[in-house]
């Protein structure tokens, strides 16, 4: 599990409740939206125009994070994955969230995770990039034992710090830059691939519902 706190700014006390769901279930944010979807009264929903925040903090006041249950774990096919991760900022800085999707490169990249969080109410793209990179390892090193993994990223800045030794140049990332660092100790094969704009990234949906939820308040 991923329990850091949210870098930059807090997030308004409606968007820390519906992160607190989202963790309970191993950031399954596909899973974490349905379980708030249940929870709503009536026909609305996490994201329905016509759910009032006084619906969602009521459902999530009767259901607290302890309520919600992970979803099973897929098994993989070995000790070898792709890491997919993409931040997401509005206004940058603004709402922020972070994305991850984990596939199992033993077989045909076999889709494994689709991981989601806000990242904070006033965070920058960068920033949410840390997070989402550090939310995919965590979880990864959580649900298997990797013994190689190839991460997928977008971010020249993440890459400069994690795999080129530079001094992290974003603001409040060093909790992210170390933890990033530990867990990349404990897979024994790593490395990037640098994805330029045109490149397809399954994780830039969620990082975009995280961003989503980081602008609910208050």
């Amino acid at each position: 599990m991923t329990d850091d706190p949210l870098p930059t700014e807090h997030l308004s006390p409606l968007a820390q409740q519906i992160n607190q769901v989202v963790a309970s279930v191993g950031y399954e944010l596909a899973a974490a939206t349905e379980a708030i979807d249940d929870a709503v009264p009536g026909y609305g929903g996490l994201f329905h125009p016509e759910t009032s925040r006084a619906e969602l903090r009521s459902a999530l006041k009767e259901r607290p994070p302890e309520a919600f249950q992970r979803p099973p774990v897929p098994d993989s096919a070995g000790d070898n994955f792709v890491l997919y991760v993409d931040g997401s900022s509005r206004g940058n800085p603004g709402p922020a969230g972070a994305g991850a999707v984990i596939l199992d490169t033993d077989n045909d990249e076999a889709e494994l995770a689709r991981l989601g969080r806000p990242a904070g109410s006033n965070t920058g793209n960068n920033t949410a990039e840390y997070v989402a990179l550090q939310l995919g390892l965590a979880e990864l090193l959580e649900r298997y034992e990797p013994q190689r993994v190839e991460v997928r990223i977008d971010s020249m800045t993440v890459i400069r710090d994690v795999w080129g030794g530079e001094e992290p140049s974003e603001p409040d990332v060093e909790q992210y830059s170390d933890a990033i660092a530990t867990a990349l100790s404990q897979i024994p094969e790593h490395h990037y691939t640098h994805l330029v704009d045109s490149d397809p990234n399954p994780a830039d949906a969620l990082a975009t519902v995280g961003a989503d939820i980081a602008a609910f308040g208050p």
